[in-house]
């Protein structure tokens, strides 16, 4: 499902440099994944971007003080607890350290640390459909989940992917364009796309993957026989077909996680008066609107996490690092 490469032995090594009370931690991105318009996977020019989850973060973030002081801007005077607070409080709860230079290897890391209990919730709940998004695609398992609840969970997100992927689509699509609009899910809203990334950033990292993203869903894909009819020989130009009568587009918005739901709710209600939520989600499937609803609500989550999230990483950059990151993405953008 989540892959292991021959990069292993790096990302090991890199992780030896840390606290070890680690209750996952993957890997992602251009420097793990290829890409198109990227140059090939562990180019200088591609920084490895790593996700450490941690069961208590005042405790890992002090830790990490001691061994890596010098990776935190000025908030490290703060001390752990004030950072494990910042890191929990807003934006998608994540805590960045960006351009770390790991000389041994020779590459430039950013990691981002989160608590077990918000992964957790973004991945069954899409508060903030953050990391839930990254992990809709492959990404490089570099410790596996310590807990049931994880892997469950991360599970949980993968049909939750796949049920709002075809609340999006037509009756008819090719497999390219169904990897696209699970993608696409973390993406559409998100207001970095309007001023940093590449547009054609989705189209490059599903048409390099796509046997990666087969592996990734093959579980998956499986509970949606019922209304997914799959090509039975792999190739991203044959024709999907599935089911949209009034009972299956029901069925997926109930797959949807709890803040889609919610978000739906209130927009079909504008808070006006009091209703039962299956019945609004009956009446949404009925609507000839409701793709249009659905994408609405998505792109309502990303836009708020990506704001706050970015404004966020300012502080725990530091301001030069922030320009240099940035320039660093404009120019991978434009290049």
């Amino acid at each position: 499902m989540l892959t292991r490469g021959n990069t292993a032995p790096m990302f090991f090594r890199i992780l030896s440099k840390f606290p070890q009370s680690f209750s996952f931690c993957f890997a992602y991105g251009s420097g793990v994944k290829q890409q198109l318009g990227y140059d090939s996977v562990r180019s200088k020019r591609n920084m490895i971007d790593l996700i450490y989850v941690v069961d208590n973060a005042h405790r890992w973030h002090t830790a990490n003080l001691d061994q890596n002081f010098e990776h935190y801007s000025s908030m490290r005077l703060l001390g752990g607890g004030p950072i494990a607070k910042y890191q929990e409080s807003f934006g998608a709860r994540v805590y960045f350290n960006t351009l770390v230079h790991i000389p041994d290897e020779d590459v430039i890391i950013k990691y981002g640390v989160v608590s077990t209990k918000d992964l957790l919730e973004d991945l069954t709940d899409w508060r903030c459909l953050y990391l839930a998004g990254r992990l809709h695609k492959p990404v490089e398992i570099i410790r596996n989940a310590s807990s049931s609840k994880i892997q469950n969970a991360i599970e949980q997100n993968l049909r939750s992917a796949v049920h709002a992927a075809l609340l999006l689509l037509p009756e008819k699509f090719t497999e390219f364009e169904l990897y696209r609009a699970i993608s696409n899910l973390s993406y559409s809203g998100d207001f970095r796309m309007i001023f940093g990334e590449n547009k054609d950033k989705v189209n490059n990292i599903v048409r390099p993957q796509l046997e990666n993203f087969r592996n990734l869903y093959s579980d998956t894909f499986g509970k949606f026989h019922h209304c997914l009819e799959l090509p039975i020989s792999a190739s991203d130009n044959q024709i999907c077909t599935q089911d949209l009568s009034e009972a299956t587009i029901l069925a997926h918005l109930n797959g949807l996680p709890k803040w889609p739901i919610r978000l739906i709710v209130e927009r079909q209600t504008s808070g006006r008066y009091r209703q039962d939520t299956e019945d609004i989600l009956i009446g949404v499937s009925r609507s000839t609107n409701y793709q249009s609803l659905v994408a609405s609500c998505l792109r309502s989550i990303v836009w708020s996490s990506s704001v706050w999230q970015s404004i966020k990483n300012i502080p725990t950059a530091g301001i030069a690092k922030s320009v240099r990151y940035s320039w660093a993405k404009a120019l991978k953008t434009f290049s």
